[in-house]
């Protein structure tokens, strides 16, 4: 994606996961201008306005006798969908995805009542959509994250509020570092499916509390997942890399997830 990028664009990435991934560290001054044009070979220009950038969203203040410094993590604009990717890129903390978890949990089930109440056809064939391509994932092997996290982005799209939408580029990267906890668990994805095919039924329905419900199940478990992993310490998923593909299901694990199917 960098390469797509302008110079001020590729600058700005480079400073900013600098200062994410503690390159320079809070409380300390970014190096001067003319450093800065030497080590990225851009101009002042650039480098200034990639500054811009960085003050604002909170990651450095500027001033004639103090120069450029960095700020504390407090001060960031974590709701930045720049700031998520460079941690992302950076690697995830376990303290930044039990954060994004808290949030996830208190967003995506009021999102879902609201989509209850304001679903579209157009929405409800985006989420049936995403749902036909995780089963063919878990039976058929293939992308199953892809249409995952297509289904989660489309609850909070049908929920028809702006705010929330935009909820979904800060969830992104707590969606996929979860999506790839369960994928990498035995039979993780075709034990979720049926849970996905509940949120599913109920936004069909246009029932608020059962939608809201059902996605409560839903975040609860991937939590049991998360935990996990937070509490064995072990290194989260790096998300620079694509997303791992499913290994095609065997016969009987495929037939279970059709079975969970016809059951709603």
């Amino acid at each position: 994606m960098r390469g797509n990028k302008n110079s001020h664009g590729r600058t700005l990435d480079l400073l900013g996961e600098a200062i994410v991934g503690g390159r320079y560290p809070a409380g300390g001054a970014m190096p001067p201008e003319p450093v800065l044009c030497e080590q990225l070979g851009v101009s002042r220009t650039v480098v200034r306005e990639a500054v811009k950038s960085l003050v604002a969203k909170g990651l450095v203040v500027t001033g004639p006798k103090v120069g450029t410094r960095v700020l504390t993590q407090d001060k960031w604009n974590w709701f930045d969908p720049d700031v998520i990717t460079w941690q992302a890129s950076c690697g995830l903390t376990h303290e930044f995805v039990r954060d994004l978890h808290d949030l996830r949990r208190a967003v995506e089930p009021a999102a879902a009542r609201l989509a209850a109440q304001r679903i579209t056809p157009q929405h409800i064939e985006e989420l049936e959509t995403a749902y036909a391509g995780m089963k063919e994932a878990i039976e058929n092997g293939g992308d199953y994250m892809t249409f995952d996290l297509r289904f989660h982005h489309a609850i909070l799209n049908a929920a028809d509020n702006r705010l929330i939408v935009q909820m979904n580029k800060v969830l992104h990267a707590l969606l996929r570092t979860s999506f790839e906890i369960s994928t990498s668990k035995p039979n993780g994805p075709a034990l979720s499916l049926p849970l996905h095919r509940a949120v599913l039924d109920a936004l069909v329905a246009r029932n608020p509390a059962q939608a809201e419900a059902a996605v409560a199940v839903l975040i609860d478990s991937a939590r049991e997942d998360i935990d996990e992993v937070l509490g064995s310490r072990r290194r989260l998923p790096r998300l620079s890399r694509p997303p791992p593909h499913l290994k095609a299901a065997p016969r009987a694990a495929a037939s279970s997830a059709r079975s969970a199917k016809d059951m709603h």
